[in-house]
């Protein structure tokens, strides 16, 4: 049975690391309440032992410790989302061929815009600098940008319509500038 005296060391002690040894629990775990719970549990699996630590100086890391198992402990207990069934789900997994393809013909309609405006259209949707950024990095007026920008997309779209009258595909107004990105 721990003496009075040894009673108030250990409060003394809480008292003056806690803030410290929240700080390490934070390094251990993500969760700012799982790492109070994991101080708090250290510290209730520390009082019994109070007595058995010769070093005082040695108290943090015996505490240390004492949060390592515990959190390992933690882990080791956790619920797995997995539940085993007889029947496999129908998800079907997107393999993203059309997004490639996508991609691909965006990067070939790149190929029909002068080099100003193939720059910026990637710094702006591809780099997805600011109108400002782009300007600063080109050497141009913010105003340059924009019309340079507005006319490229034009032209984006004349060349994705074309497209789509040859091979067929469809497309959205906005897809044009999300595509780009």
């Amino acid at each position: 049975m721990a003496s009075n005296a040894q009673v108030l060391d250990f409060e003394d002690y809480v008292r003056t690391r806690q803030d410290a040894l929240l700080r390490s629990a934070r390094r251990l775990v993500p969760d700012p309440i799982d790492a109070q719970d994991l101080v708090q549990t250290a510290f209730a699996r520390t009082y019994p032992r109070w007595q058995d630590i010769a070093d005082k100086g040695l108290a943090d890391a015996y505490m240390r410790r004492v949060m390592i198992n515990t959190r390992t402990e933690w882990w080791r207990q956790r619920k797995l989302e997995e539940v085993p069934t007889v029947d496999l789900p129908e998800d079907a997994v997107d393999d993203c061929t059309e997004q490639r393809a996508d991609r691909a013909m965006l990067l070939d309609a790149l190929t029909v815009l002068a080099p100003k405006q193939r720059q910026v259209v990637l710094l702006r949707h591809y780099r997805q600098l600011s109108t400002e950024e782009t300007a600063h990095a080109l050497g141009m007026s913010v105003g340059t940008v924009k019309s340079t920008l507005h006319r490229a997309l034009a032209r984006l779209r004349a060349e994705l319509e074309q497209n789509r009258h040859v091979n067929g595909y469809s497309y959205s107004r906005t897809e044009v500038a999300c595509a780009a990105a």
